[in-house]
């Protein structure tokens, strides 16, 4: 690795550490006050598995992270930071599997990304950071404002519009975002663009609606190319906690979500759920935020995510 890779990743590792300070903290000191010299018993595993849960790293993946701590551990005085570092390992072995950053496939032409989740997640600015990054990197992006409810969300497009120079198509505030969807594969295929990204509604306060959208959307997109879209990134807010769980049953179910975001990391003390969405459907995370910045969203990398969760000190 160069000199600035690793100037990069120490810099992204530090920001990514103080991002999950709140969630670090909660099990760090948790971990402390646990195992401050006393052997590993039931007892003791017990507490741990709690203090997991709370973390909300979800009950089965908690108990089978303890469990797995207590393996050849038991009975035995165990220091605080022979915890976190094994609860490191456990939480990578978990994480990495799922690890992979998002990959544009430019002989796709475009590759149509549609990006779904509650209204709040953060669905919008993270098109907007994805759509930054693939424009400094030359490639041509359109951006699609399905979001159509919301005069915001067709604001802040534009404005990632004017500072990418992606083109943004929009419609008129409640309008068809089906329509808006079908009219921008259109545009995004004559002029040859590599990355059309496509933002939706989030309303999840009525279920049936929300599916009977996402699915005509699906289908319209369809009529242009049966493929499409070849990628849809569901977008979960970290401070939500346990609700990301079924936030990712629900989108699942509506379209077949092919990759994870999770933003705000920096403002909970819950990262923790990260663990236990890995756990319980295995999908790909390609990013994830702990703050505002166009810097702040990074592809993921399991092993740092799990020593920075954990508090272990040591590489």
């Amino acid at each position: 690795m160069s000199d600035p890779e690793q100037k990069e990743k120490k810099g992204w590792f530090s920001r990514l550490k103080d991002g999950l300070k709140k969630s670090s903290n909660a099990i760090s000191t948790g971990i402390s006050d646990i195992f401050t010299k006393r052997k590993l018993d039931d007892d003791v595993l017990e507490e741990l598995e709690e203090l997991l849960i709370t973390s909300d790293l979800g009950v089965t993946t908690a108990a089978r992270i303890a469990a797995n701590i207590g393996k050849s551990r038991y009975d035995k005085e165990i220091s605080p930071e022979e915890i976190r570092e094994a609860l490191s390992d456990e939480v990578t072995a978990i994480l990495e599997p799922v690890a992979k950053p998002f990959e544009l496939n430019e002989s796709l032409s475009p590759h149509v990304v549609l990006v779904v989740g509650v209204n709040g997640s953060g669905k919008t600015t993270t098109i907007g950071k994805f759509a930054k990054q693939y424009a400094d990197q030359g490639k041509k992006v359109m951006m699609a404002a399905g979001d159509t409810f919301r005069a915001a969300a067709v604001e802040q497009l534009t404005i990632w519009g004017e500072r990418t120079g992606a083109k943004v198509i929009t419609t008129k505030v409640g309008g068809d975002a089906a329509g808006l969807a079908y009219s921008a594969l259109e545009q995004a295929k004559a002029e040859n663009v590599d990355l059309l990204l496509i933002d939706t509604a989030g309303r999840l306060q009525n279920k049936s609606d929300l599916m009977a959208e996402l699915e005509k959307i699906l289908r319209v997109i369809k009529k242009l190319n049966p493929d499409a879209p070849h990628s849809c990134l569901l977008v979960l807010d970290a401070t939500t906690g346990q609700n990301a769980l079924n936030q990712t049953e629900i989108f699942g179910k509506v379209c077949d979500v092919t990759g994870l975001v999770m933003t705000k990391l920096d403002g909970t003390a819950r990262g923790g759920v990260l663990v236990a969405i890995a756990d319980k459907f295995s999908l790909p995370v390609h990013a994830i935020g702990v703050g505002e910045g166009i810097d702040d969203l990074q592809p993921f990398a399991a092993k740092d995510f799990a020593r920075a969760l954990s508090g272990a000190t040591t590489d």
